[in-house]
């Protein structure tokens, strides 16, 4: 190392972004992901013994896939060298290729690859490294925020572990903010500055579960706002706002305004109101709502308030929650109006819930009622001795495919749970339980008559 890259290394190291500086270097460092480096877990234990064998983080920006490589870096005795997929190519991977060969050669050494964004990779450049990872040549760390089992070569996934990394919690994210201004080693202690707690939940909260997003606005608030009278530069709710621009919104996750808020979109669904449902939506959006929970919401109102008046409504609303698993933010919110708005627009009864209510209850009152006999299993040994299934009427052998006969216990007969509305869909199901039972009692009086017939023609002889 010449002069001048020293130089450049050492000046890098103090004004490289706070995200950058503040990057554990070892395991007990890190914030969040236990559920991958809790002291039980395998990639913990694997870093702590240094026997990696090739992995692949995958997750969202911001949640530590480079950090935990630089950890890895810094706790390995193996050589570590990192490429970015961005930019490198096949003459990168190939001096990387050759060095590691030499290194193995002479010393015994093992190398390890990590390469950021490594979906970037075509398959012919990820075809390339296939035989010197699966020699042991290379130790292949890939980093990516996109599904590894769509993006990257069936063959190399096959040589990995994939550990998933998720978005970090609010807590974790407002530990590694308060260790960004605190902390006078790495962070930006020296400034003495002050963060208001309001200020620290705003941004642990808007960040979405991405670090560096919250560390980049706290770094840009303590650079850019003047010391107070005590000396001090004190970042308030004002500031954090100005640095993320964003308004905050009044919108405690734990207190009444949540749940005033929820309560408020659903209620704007049921009651057909797709302009109040979008809006409270875009509220709770905008204040980092999870979306995998609004989905879920959306999904039990399409049952609980729209059921069969519209049972396209719960396909749409399970398929938006698929679709929020898979899309993430900022997209998500396309797919989340979609499904309020449907649910609000469509048809609604509430039949399905009344119907479980009055069963439940039933089923409370009444305790355990027999099964009528023939409706019982018969295919079991010694069922049909006991006339288990014996008379069963198969519905398919009769007109409209139904015949009349006792499906409720015999103390629940001619009880009724549900009793579909005259909205949407429901009035169809409506007309026809009503159509084929009177056709089945024309059809049963028809019989009973034929039968009478036969029986009188019979004595007659």
């Amino acid at each position: 190392m010449d002069l001048f890259e020293y130089m450049r290394e050492t000046n890098k190291e103090k004004e490289s972004p706070l995200a950058a500086r503040l990057r554990p270097t070892t395991l007990e460092e890190v914030v969040g992901q236990q559920h991958i480096i809790g002291k039980d877990k395998l990639l913990y234990r694997a870093i702590k013994a240094d026997k990696l064998s090739s992995i692949i983080f995958y997750g969202p920006p911001g949640t530590g896939k480079t950090t935990l490589a630089k950890v890895i870096a810094n706790t390995t005795s193996a050589e570590f060298t990192q490429i970015n997929a961005t930019v490198a190519g096949k003459k990168d991977m190939e001096e990387v290729v050759k060095k590691a060969k030499d290194l193995q050669g002479m010393y015994g050494k093992k190398t390890i690859l990590f390469i950021d964004e490594i979906h970037r990779f075509n398959k012919s450049q990820q075809d390339y490294l296939l035989p010197f990872v699966e020699d042991g040549t290379i130790i292949l760390i890939g980093a990516t925020t996109e599904n590894p089992y769509f993006e990257v070569n069936g063959a190399l996934i096959s040589r990995s572990i994939i550990f998933e990394l998720k978005p970090l919690s609010t807590e974790d994210i407002k530990e590694l903010l308060k260790r960004a201004v605190y902390d006078k080693s790495k962070g930006m202690g020296a400034y003495d500055a002050e963060i208001d707690e309001e200020a620290l939940d705003f941004l642990a909260d808007i960040a979405g579960g991405d670090a560096r997003h919250a560390l980049n606005a706290v770094e840009l608030g303590i650079m850019t706002t003047e010391r107070s009278a005590d000396g001090k530069i004190h970042i308030t709710l004002d500031v954090a706002q100005e640095c993320i621009q964003k308004r905050a919104v009044k919108y405690d996750k734990d207190g009444d305004n949540h749940y005033d808020t929820i309560s408020a979109f659903i209620k704007s669904m049921r009651g057909s109101d797709p302009d109040a449902a979008v809006y409270y939506l875009a509220k709770m959006l905008y204040a980092g709502e999870s979306v995998t929970f609004i989905a879920r919401r959306i999904m039990i109102c399409a049952s609980e308030d729209v059921g069969n008046a519209d049972p396209q409504a719960l396909q749409v609303a399970v398929s938006a929650a698929l679709a929020v698993e898979r899309v993430g933010m900022p997209e998500s919110q396309i797919i989340l109006a979609h499904a309020a708005a449907y649910v609000a627009c469509a048809p609604k009864s509430n039949a399905a819930v009344c119907a479980i209510d009055e069963a439940m209850r039933t089923v409370a009152e009444t305790g355990n009622l027999p099964v009528p006999p023939h409706l019982q299993d018969a295919h079991y040994k010694g069922a049909a001795k006991l006339g288990h299934g014996l008379d069963y009427k198969y519905a398919h052998n009769y007109p409209n495919n139904y015949v009349k006969q006792q499906y409720l216990p015999y103390e629940l007969s001619g009880k009724e749970f549900y009793r579909p509305s005259g909205n949407g869909y429901e009035a169809k199901i409506r007309e026809h339980m009503k159509r084929i039972k009177s056709e089945a009692e024309d059809y049963e009086r028809k019989t009973e008559k034929e039968n009478s017939r036969k029986d009188a023609g019979k004595s007659g002889e």
